[in-house]
């Protein structure tokens, strides 16, 4: 390899680097709020800083405590969301298919309004 290939690829590991800090530093911001979603309409929208269970319609319990969400009981046969990790930052989510149940992470803001077109 060249000099200037060496140059080419340190600059692009940096900014490797780089993002993927940021992305971390972003996204443990500790605000979180989990929205539950069931059949495509709110359920409701707990926050992560606060720990509690959240029986979903008698088909889904959700846990959250220490800052994180795990689903922990499911009556679907196939058990993946209860066997998915618990979620904790901004965009990761779990979802029940077979139930139409969706957990997803938040920062707890409202979307603003981007602009208005006529």
């Amino acid at each position: 390899m060249k000099k200037n290939d060496w140059i080419l690829a340190a600059c692009i590991l940096l900014a490797a680097v780089a993002i993927l800090l940021f992305q971390f530093v972003r996204s443990d911001s500790g605000a979180g709020k989990v929205s539950v979603t069931v059949d495509g309409e709110i359920f409701g929208t707990y926050s992560l800083a606060e720990d509690q269970t959240v029986d979903i319609d008698g088909t889904n319990r959700l846990v959250i405590e220490n800052g994180t969400a795990e689903m922990e009981w499911a009556d679907c046969p196939d058990q993946i969301c209860v066997n998915h990790r618990a979620v904790s930052r901004e965009g990761e989510s779990i979802i029940c298919l077979p139930n139409q149940v969706v957990i997803s992470v938040t920062d707890g803001e409202e979307a603003e309004l981007d602009g208005i077109v006529q």
